[in-house]
């Protein structure tokens, strides 16, 4: 017996069973093409009250382990899988997909078609939906989905609320990084380069940034529609020129918001390990991991100092900017989640680059 039914707000209704919480969730849905990493994407900051539907049929199969959380409390708002398994095998396994969902209040469906839904996904673009039980009213459901209106404070409420620092061991640079959500990979990143990093909360102003002495600044990835952080925009747009910024997905987004340009949102998002981008300077061909729903109008960027950098094969939208004269750089997709695996591991040492040309220059 099927005791669960993901319905979306189209009227589309798909039964299975559920796992996880038993909690009643609305969200919005999305699809990732990903073949593993379902721990990294339950624990991204970015899907952050969004459902995701993994294309790839089997998920839980290797378990949970302590080392590749991207954050400790996940905010993710659903889980939707074609087959579930809760009996793991993998010696780093510590925990079930499950156990962990539960603790956090996440809920999950498995048994659904997810390759039809991400192909309905794909034509009617990315909406609101629920998990239910069973015997759910569904016109009252999808009524109630329409009436919903979707967060647009995820940023606040996943940021760091106070200010951490990240050690390295002879360390040669010192990175402050805006936290809207950010990857823990990413400071390992940094460490591995000879950055300490110090992470602040979200809306931290930009002269309390300057009292630091950052010898590079790092915009992190997050949740939602950039425009909804216009504090991070202004904060952004007063440290033009003063040191090197390297941007990731939204903070990449937000560098270009901070020089006039403009987003959109697209119509069902990049989310998975195969996105191929084309480096505009060098000709290479780079296969990417992305997660946004959001991107910069390249149209937009006529009238600014800033240039395309990458753009994506496979839709030709923009994957990355740079302004040359401020030292200032952001890419739409994870260079630090090495879908290549090391595609794209050169972006890091270029802002270490920028941080050493900023110290010669000093």
């Amino acid at each position: 017996m099927m005791n669960k039914v993901l319905i979306l707000e189209d009227g589309s209704i798909f039964h299975g069973n559920g796992f996880g919480s038993d909690a009643q969730r609305r969200f919005e849905i999305v699809f990732n093409t990903s073949p593993v990493g379902y721990q990294e994407i339950l624990s991204d900051p970015s899907y952050t009250d969004q459902g995701v539907v993994f294309a790839y049929p089997l998920i839980g199969n290797y378990g949970l382990n302590e080392d590749d959380y991207e954050t400790r409390v996940p905010t993710i708002g659903a889980m939707i899988v074609r087959e579930y398994n809760g009996a793991p095998s993998n010696y780093r396994s510590v925990n079930t997909l499950e156990e962990i969902m539960m603790r956090y209040g996440i809920v999950g469906i498995s048994g659904v078609d997810t390759r039809m839904i991400v192909r309905h996904i794909r034509d009617v673009g990315s909406c609101r939906a629920m998990i239910a039980d069973a015997n759910v009213n569904i016109d009252k459901a999808v009524q109630k989905l329409k009436e919903t209106i979707l967060p647009y404070d995820a940023v606040s409420r996943v940021s760091r609320k106070g200010v951490e620092v990240y050690q390295c061991e002879k360390a040669r640079f010192h990175v402050v990084a805006i936290d809207c959500g950010m990857k823990e990979n990413i400071v390992r990143s940094l460490i591995k380069r000879g950055c300490r990093v110090t992470v602040i909360p979200w809306n931290t102003r930009a002269k309390d940034i300057f009292a630091l002495h950052p010898d590079g600044v790092f915009l992190s990835n997050g949740p939602g529609d950039p425009t909804d952080v216009p504090e991070v925009i202004e904060t952004v747009r007063a440290l033009h020129g003063k040191a090197p910024i390297f941007g990731i997905c939204l903070g990449h987004q937000i560098l270009a918001l901070s020089y006039g340009a403009s987003t959109y949102k697209l119509k069902f998002g990049h989310r998975g390990g195969n996105h191929p981008i084309k480096d505009l300077g060098t000709d290479k061909v780079e296969i990417t991991s992305q997660n946004h729903s959001y991107a910069v109008d390249a149209n937009s960027l006529h009238n600014t100092p800033v240039t395309v950098t990458h753009i994506n094969l496979l839709d030709h939208t923009v994957e990355g900017i740079e302004c040359a004269k401020d030292r200032a750089f952001g890419v739409q997709y994870h260079p630090e989640s090495a879908p290549g695996p090391q595609d794209s591991g050169y972006l890091f040492d270029r802002f270490i680059a920028l941080m050493e040309e900023e110290k010669a220059h000093a």
